[in-house]
């Protein structure tokens, strides 16, 4: 036939071999998505001349949780908050968090508490001089009915002015 150009072995295999690339490109694009179901971020208020409260607010997508940082061994990975040492605060007490809803999970074989929505962590400092830059990482494990994500760390940095 006159004017229609027929593909050669080698092309064929070419043009086959553009197509599965394409084609896998596709399916690992679209399956590589990472889920972030826990966004973080930060504040800080001054309460006095030389004290202030750092606020760290986890906004859990419907349906995730995180966990209380008071778990049971055994159980989930808890929340946790490791602050840096810095000569411009010291730490008050513990970090605080707001009373957990609690139950029974069966692949644990315990009762755990647990955050779902938002939670605002709060931790007190006493400053050394009139300001401070709060630093730390935080580590979570955020689960949903059906699974549970690897635990993940979070730096975080907290300007108080």
């Amino acid at each position: 036939m006159k004017g229609i150009r027929t593909l050669k072995n080698e092309e064929m295999k070419k043009a086959l071999f553009l197509v599965v690339a394409v084609a896998l490109f596709m399916v690992n694009g679209a399956s590589g998505q990472i889920l972030n179901p826990v966004k973080w971020d930060y504040g800080a208020k001054k309460i006095s001349q030389n004290e202030a409260v750092v606020f760290l607010r986890a906004k859990m997508d419907d349906g995730w949780h995180i966990y209380s940082q008071n778990v049971e061994d055994g159980g989930p990975i808890k929340t946790s908050f490791t602050f840096a040492e810095s000569k411009d605060y010291t730490l008050v007490g513990k970090t605080a968090e707001p009373k957990p809803k609690t139950k029974y999970e069966d692949v644990f074989g315990m009762d755990v508490s647990y955050f779902d929505k938002e939670v605002v962590f709060q931790q007190r400092v006493k400053l050394t001089k009139g300001g401070a830059v709060v630093r730390g990482t935080l580590e979570f494990m955020a689960c949903d009915a059906t699974s549970c994500l690897p635990p993940e760390e979070v730096d975080f940095a907290i300007a108080i002015k």
